[in-house]
């Protein structure tokens, strides 16, 4: 059975020590969605919601809060983030999100993606709030994550 990583040996919270590994190009990708109904894709499209862009603000907030995720979760490191991407994508039903993120470092960057991907979604979800009260979020997913 694989040991998990951040606990320790009485199955307490531990952060996990990376000191001695090197330093690597690491990069993630990760995307979700929020379902959406037919007037609230309309209304992103011609850009008629009072709180402004949907798109542009919902990948803004996801730019920063792939930069937050160290402190939004706990055993996260803070990482030296290269390159935050983050896409936001109006599709027939909704918003796709699409996030790619790159630090060179100990440990991965995958949290900082799938976190990119989650702001940005509740953004969307909070610009559209007052017009849909049926939005769900989900299908969020790591797509890739590489080291070299």
């Amino acid at each position: 059975m694989t040991k998990l990583t951040h606990t320790d040996e009485k199955g307490k919270a531990n952060m996990v020590d990376v000191g001695h590994k090197p330093d690597q190009e690491r990069l993630a990708r990760a995307e979700g969605k929020i379902q959406l109904s037919a007037n609230t894709v309309k209304l992103i499209r011609e850009n008629q919601l009072k709180k402004g862009d949907v798109l542009t603000m919902s990948e803004i907030a996801g730019i920063q809060g792939a930069k937050k995720t160290s402190e939004l979760i706990p055993l996260c490191h803070p990482l030296q983030i290269t390159k935050i991407e983050v896409k936001a994508t109006l599709v027939e039903d909704g918003v796709v999100v699409k996030s790619l993120a790159k630090c060179t470092g100990k440990t991965g960057i995958e949290m900082e993606a799938l976190t990119a991907v989650n702001v940005a979604l509740l953004t969307v979800y909070d610009m559209c709030k007052a017009v849909d009260q049926k939005m769900v979020i989900g299908e969020i997913k790591l797509i890739e994550k590489v080291k070299k």
